[in-house]
């Protein structure tokens, strides 16, 4: 998540137990991500220079090869919130492990994938959920760049999301409850964005700002409405 987007996210959360498996890019960020917000994580790798590459930001790590079932059982993958598996260029590996994993008794199973059809035997072989960060960063990317004036972009749904826009140009000295945004437009104002300040949950009486940007949950053809007014 951006900047802007993410800290509208931030609130006080139970610290997790979270497995990764694989650190390759993905599964590299996403160990420092969850360390960084205080959980509890244990990243596994069967190459020595990718685990000392997290070793700062990780709780725990181990050399291991998943594919073995003894390696996955000495982990105690029952004892952990979560379980990702991070391995998207090794087909074979992937679903093996995401099976394993499932019949060791984890709790939930979160994999990557590649390709679609890795997505879809993912699902086949057990994954509680399968994440495909590349198809869903491309998607972002183009709805982001396709309409003028949005900033950032979180998809909820086919039709719906969270959206950084500026605000209209007649919205300046004039209040949320004046403006009747959420009526008017179909959008609920989640933030404000003020330079490099962040104001999250506005009151209906906060007053917009010229330079102002509106962090916006709505759907997409409501939003592009708003936009064709910016200018």
């Amino acid at each position: 998540l951006s900047r802007g987007l993410g800290d509208v996210y931030k609130r006080q959360i139970s610290m997790r137990s979270v497995l990764i498996i694989g650190l390759g890019r993905f599964g590299k960020h996403l160990a420092a991500k969850f360390a960084e917000l205080g959980n509890d994580v244990m990243v596994v790798d069967n190459n020595e220079d990718n685990i000392r590459a997290v070793m700062h930001s990780t709780c725990s790590a181990k050399i291991a090869d998943c594919t073995k079932e003894e390696a996955l059982r000495s982990l105690g993958v029952g004892n952990f919130d979560i379980c990702f598996v991070c391995i998207g260029s090794n087909f074979q590996a992937s679903l093996e492990i995401t099976s394993q994993l499932k019949e060791l008794g984890a709790k939930k199973v979160v994999s990557k994938a590649s390709t679609a059809i890795h997505a879809k035997f993912l699902a086949r072989n057990g994954a509680d959920e399968v994440v495909y960060p590349e198809r869903d960063r491309a998607e972002k990317l183009a709805v982001q760049y396709s309409v003028s004036n949005i900033f950032d972009f979180i998809e909820l749904s086919d039709d719906t999301g969270i959206y950084e826009i500026p605000i209209i140009s007649s919205w300046s000295g004039h209040s949320i409850i004046q403006l009747n945004i959420r009526n008017k437009y179909n959008l609920n104002i989640l933030a404000i964005k003020k330079g490099d300040e962040l104001i999250t949950i506005p009151t209906a009486e906060y007053v917009f700002d010229k330079d102002d940007h509106a962090i916006v949950l709505g759907r997409q053809r409501d939003v592009e409405k708003i936009l064709k007014n910016i200018g």
